[in-house]
């Protein structure tokens, strides 16, 4: 009886703990197939993440798409190169670093100055770089890099007329050129007086000032003294307009905080290795070879 007892015992307990383990198993079991279930759930919405954003399908199309309005010598403009016309200045060799950090190539469109960031709202740019100050106005309507370049204003005037255009004062009640949209724009609504021409296109309104449809042009100073350079009977005058909100920036849409992220890294190191400097310098000879 004694050895039966035990052997009954050591029997229940064999079933005992192989239950128990069988369960054990069953348990894990549950938490690797939950485990498993889970896994794909999160690489799904990982991949989601990685989808979103302008930057991810900047790298999905192998392309970065810049918005430039290219008649703003030494910034962006046309130059014939090799017998072909090629949109050339110191903001595309930015764009092209842009492009070339993050591995894409780059498509350039050239447009008005003033579509620009309606372009870039409807999805048809990635990003603008065309001399464009980062003010309050624009800044609600997109996001902006740090200022990449300071600059200060010019007043262009008729080789003829250069005595008679010496102080801001002298631009009261007269017919001023301004790139619409443009910070020269608002610069001009503030003076007393002025008729203001506002045009797409800075040429435009250089052609205005030599057939004296207008009696002086603002630009900002590497522009007006291009013109200046290159045109014997423009001059650029020693007046020289003062705005609160100076220098050009980069523009993304906003809330694309990575694609303004990597933007930004080019434009710092640039910056740091004086790359834009000496590109100014370049382009501003280049466009005096005109």
């Amino acid at each position: 009886m004694t050895v039966k007892k035990s052997l009954v015992f050591i029997l229940t307990l064999v079933v005992v703990l192989s239950l128990a383990a069988c369960g054990g198993n069953k348990n894990n079991g549950n938490n690797s197939s939950s485990n498993a279930s889970e896994s794909p759930a999160a690489s799904a919405d990982n991949g989601a993440a990685e989808a979103t954003g302008k930057l991810a399908d900047i790298k999905k199309a192998g392309k970065i798409v810049l918005g430039t309005s290219a008649e703003y010598a030494p910034y962006e403009f046309h130059k014939n190169v090799d017998g072909k016309d090629q949109i050339v200045g110191f903001d595309i060799e930015i764009a092209k670093e842009v492009a070339k950090d993050l591995g894409v190539d780059l498509e350039i469109k050239d447009m008005d100055f003033g579509n620009l960031l309606a372009e870039l709202k409807l999805g048809k740019i990635d990003f603008v770089i065309a001399g464009m100050t980062p003010d309050e106005e624009r800044a609600k309507a997109v996001d902006f890099s740090k200022i990449y370049y300071e600059a200060k204003q010019g007043v262009l005037v008729r080789a003829a007329d250069k005595d008679k255009f010496n102080t801001m004062a002298n631009l009261e009640g007269k017919a001023i050129g301004v790139q619409m949209g443009s910070t020269q724009e608002k610069i001009a609504q503030g003076i007393k007086g002025a008729k203001l021409k506002s045009l797409g296109k800075t040429t435009d309104l250089v052609l205005e000032l030599k057939s004296q449809k207008v009696d002086a042009l603002i630009a900002e100073l590497p522009v007006a003294q291009g013109y200046a350079n290159v045109n014997s009977d423009l001059f650029l005058s020693a007046i020289s307009p003062e705005y609160e909100n100076s220098g050009s920036a980069v523009a993304v849409n906003k809330g694309e905080a990575d694609l303004l992220a990597e933007i930004q890294k080019t434009l710092d190191h640039l910056t740091a290795d004086k790359k834009i400097d000496q590109w100014v310098s370049e382009m501003t000879a280049v466009s005096e070879k005109e």
